[in-house]
């Protein structure tokens, strides 16, 4: 190879490159560019010991959402695309449903003694508006719905998720199924700030709500929790109550994990929209992906005496897996410089 010449593209990075533009009825100017990906595989083995789930299905990469915050960003520097793209170059999984009849027969162990757990939506939104058009979701569903004594769930921002009450309710009377819709803030413009293209909040919540109705198993995410913009005094709490008013029947929460490829353009975004956030933001995650291991107890224990007072229940897969927490009050006050003192009101 020649001084500066660049190394060919191997496997997803050249799978990407090579990969067909897929057509789009949408007219907007701002609309994201979509490829059909030719894939090998849709359920994804995750090792992690940091999630509770054995399998995870994604049924896209990227996610016009674009919320500030996303940790999922990495996905797409695996293609050689830059983070910044995450919102704006969409691949669409190819053959997504004959590729999961097959992997499920293959992978999925029926005998285990726990069910193994298939997560739907953890590196991008399965209700995204490229879902309305091409239904990778809803031809994955309709393949899960086959089966028996499978362990599901589900993890959107939209209420597109309401298309496809027929098909949860075949899953669920034939495996394990849970549903959870995320809020992470019920202050409108606040979440229009960051998650750009994300339904509001009160969306959401009807969502909740409608799903209960069904008869559906239904929890909030308030994940991620944003240290200084939606952990202030009583805002959690609030977000709880209205969780649990809709029907909720579990709420959970973990604190702001950033990969560097998200560092990257969340940071920025921090300097620019919350200055007085900036010293704090860059002491805790310009070397580290996570916020101080105090300050993530102390949310622990919040949350754990919010979903204690109000009746929350553990996420269904989780609740044979969770050591309890212990509920005790504490202060969440962030170690800030004095100058910051009015540092939690910057939202």
């Amino acid at each position: 190879m020649s001084p500066g010449a660049k190394a060919p593209l191997v496997g997803i990075a050249r799978l990407a490159a090579s990969s067909p533009v897929a057509q789009t009825r949408r007219k907007s100017e701002n609309k994201p560019e979509y490829f059909f990906l030719p894939v090998k595989s849709i359920l994804n083995r995750c090792d992690s010991n940091r999630v509770p789930f054995e399998w995870t299905i994604n049924p896209y990469r990227g996610c016009e959402f674009g919320c500030k915050y996303c940790y999922a960003r990495y996905t797409h520097e695996y293609m050689e695309i830059d983070g910044g793209a995450f919102e704006s170059k969409i691949f669409v999984k190819k053959d997504a449903a004959a590729l999961l009849a097959r992997d499920v027969s293959q992978k999925y162990a029926f005998d285990a003694p726990l069910a193994e757990h298939i997560a739907i939506g953890t590196a991008t939104d399965p209700y995204q508006p490229a879902e309305q058009e091409y239904r990778v979701t809803r031809s994955c569903l309709e393949e899960l719905a086959k089966r028996e004594g499978l362990s599901i769930s589900i993890t959107t921002k939209s209420n597109q998720i309401l298309r496809d009450v027929d098909l949860l309710h075949r899953i669920n009377e034939r495996s394990s199924l849970s549903l959870n819709i995320t809020i992470t803030t019920l202050r409108t413009r606040l979440a229009r700030l960051l998650e750009p293209r994300a339904p509001r909040p009160d969306l959401r919540l009807d969502a909740v709500k409608r799903l209960h109705d069904e008869g559906l198993p239904v929890g909030v995410s308030a994940s991620p929790l944003l240290p200084g913009i939606t952990d202030r005094d009583g805002e959690v709490e609030e977000l709880g109550a209205a969780a649990k008013q809709a029907g909720a029947q579990w709420l959970w929460a973990g604190v702001l994990f950033l990969m560097p490829a998200s560092a990257k353009q969340f940071l920025p975004f921090v300097r620019e929209k919350f200055p007085r956030l900036a010293k704090q933001y860059d002491e805790w995650y310009s070397r580290n992906g996570y916020a101080p291991e105090e300050y993530r107890r102390k949310i622990s224990q919040r949350i754990a005496c919010l979903k204690k007072d109000l009746g929350f229940t553990d996420r269904p897969f989780e609740e044979i897996r969770r050591k309890p927490v212990r509920c005790t009050q504490m202060s969440l006050a962030l170690p800030a410089p004095a100058e910051t003192s009015t540092l939690w009101a910057m939202s």
